[in-house]
């Protein structure tokens, strides 16, 4: 049984003006253990992991060991995420509803605002990557700007349409692309070590620059990866059971998802060679002609695959922009359409503000970049928005330890207190290796947010939900006098 206890938005135009038949609550909560599983995984594993080891043989193989480091940190978000969502007892959007429980609106908005942007942008930096493989598996060598970005309207609103269907829709076609994607990418991982060659690894740190210049490379598509560990968390609302299977979907779907890219990348970087590698944006197809040297169609199948993982990356995706801004607008703290919701109670607005936004991403940078550019300016942007929920996040529970609320002691409030430092330090770590101009336009971001919640909290304060501050009261005019 769900402990989402919510209430529910006003009722809008064009919202539902009746509540959920029992059958349509039952479709809403419809994602079991195995389902928010599969939503993990196919969030995390997208077309990020097609791409990867090309950005990270640009920094060297000392990339593994960023992406091993990388794998711990979001496992112990994992953990994290999983406590909080059994003590938070409205756990509806995940880590906004996280901040806000332990500091308050101002706090839960900043970080639903910032988990909002990134979790769009994201999605136009997915199907940045994915537009790679449609263009190897249909023979495109020189397209224009305006033909990828017709390929990419494709892959961002086949899988919004899909949400618009419904969510027992959306967690069938979400399994499914798990699997189509995950057995070829465990082959590469484990046949392609027989094929490996010691001479393609490139020096270890190839970036050029600095060792800081090239854990920055790595760190940022590794991070950008594992994105999606808290997709459980997220769409608590819509898990069975989330206080138990919120916490096992998110270690199960971060482990596996963990071991799959390091085996696979450092596998990849093995079987093409290191100037190939750092110049493509399809990494993978060089891999199966490497291990299918006379076999014409290894390349379109592993492109075929990395289409089909990146529209289930997303689909997971598309509900989790949708889950995060609903939630902040049933708290009456993001503008109210987003808390509009169908019959079946799909919040149809959010889907379809969450696909137009990086749909208008995608032809501005379409239109000024190209490549890879593209590709690592949106993992860039995506990078340091999501650090911030993951820090914010972390604190919260930090506060909850250290504050005394908790009855447990010994080595499990210990072992609790670990986790939670730990994930702060390395939210500020990704934030600090990120960069200074990433770090710069993340804050641009965050204060265009500000002004919002500045007319946000206004409307809240006119119609009583919120307490006015208190001021002092006006000076009264002078008088005048008018005697002789």
């Amino acid at each position: 049984m769900s402990l989402t206890t919510s209430s529910p938005a006003p009722v809008q135009p064009g919202s539902s003006d009746r509540p959920l038949s029992p059958r349509n609550q039952e479709k809403a909560h419809a994602l079991g253990l195995t389902s928010a599983t599969g939503l993990v995984i196919g969030s995390i594993v997208g077309t990020g992991v097609f791409t990867m080891p090309a950005v990270i043989a640009g920094a060297g193989t000392m990339g593994l060991l960023v992406l091993v480091v990388i794998a711990v940190g979001a496992m112990l978000l994992a953990v994290l995420f999983g406590q909080l969502t059994k003590r938070v007892p409205n756990n509806d959007g995940g880590l906004y509803a996280y901040s806000r429980h332990e500091f308050g609106d101002f706090a839960g908005y900043l970080v639903g605002w910032c988990y909002w942007i990134q979790s769009w942008a994201g999605n136009a930096a997915i199907v940045a990557s994915w537009v790679f493989y449609v263009d190897a598996l249909f023979g495109l060598n020189h397209p224009s700007g305006m033909e990828n970005w017709g390929i990419a309207l494709v892959g961002l609103w086949v899988p919004a349409i899909i949400n618009l269907v419904g969510i027992r829709q959306m967690a069938w076609f979400q399994n499914v692309t798990v699997i189509l994607k995950f057995l070829p990418l465990l082959f590469v991982g484990i046949v392609g070590w027989f094929f490996v060659s010691s001479a393609h690894f490139g020096a270890f740190n190839a970036s050029g620059g600095s060792l800081y210049s090239a854990i920055g490379i790595a760190a940022g598509v590794a991070l950008f990866s594992f994105i999606g560990v808290e997709a459980a968390a997220v769409t608590a609302k819509r898990v069975k059971d989330p206080r138990r299977n919120v916490s096992r979907a998110s270690i199960l779907g971060t482990a596996a998802s963990a071991i799959l890219y390091v085996l696979v990348t450092a596998a990849v970087m093995g079987l093409v060679a290191h100037h190939t590698l750092v110049n493509t944006g399809s990494p993978f197809v060089n891999a199966f002609q490497t291990i299918f040297p006379h076999n014409a169609w290894a390349g379109k199948f592993i492109a075929g695959v990395a289409v089909a993982s990146g529209i289930g990356a997303l689909n997971g995706w598309t509900l989790i922009v949708t889950e995060t801004s609903r939630a902040i607008a049933q708290d009456d703290l993001f503008p109210r359409p987003f808390a509009w919701v169908d019959r079946k109670g799909t919040a149809w607005f959010g889907i379809v503000v969450g696909t137009v936004l990086p749909s208008l991403l995608m032809l501005w940078r379409y239109t000024s970049s190209s490549g890879l550019t593209v590709f690592t300016y949106l993992v860039d942007l995506t990078v340091v928005t999501v650090a911030i929920p993951y820090f914010v996040s972390a604190l919260a529970q930090l506060t909850y330890l250290v504050s005394r609320r908790r009855r447990v002691q010994g080595w499990l409030l210990a072992r609790d207190l670990c986790v939670a430092g730990a994930s702060v330090l390395f939210s500020m770590w990704v934030t600090f290796a990120s960069g200074y101009q990433v770090v710069y336009q993340a804050l641009v971001v965050l204060l265009a947010g500000l002004i919002l919640f500045a007319f946000l909290n206004a409307r809240r304060q006119r119609l009583g939900e919120t307490s006015e501050p208190v001021d002092l009261p006006q000076e009264s005019a002078p008088t005048v006098s008018t005697s002789a």
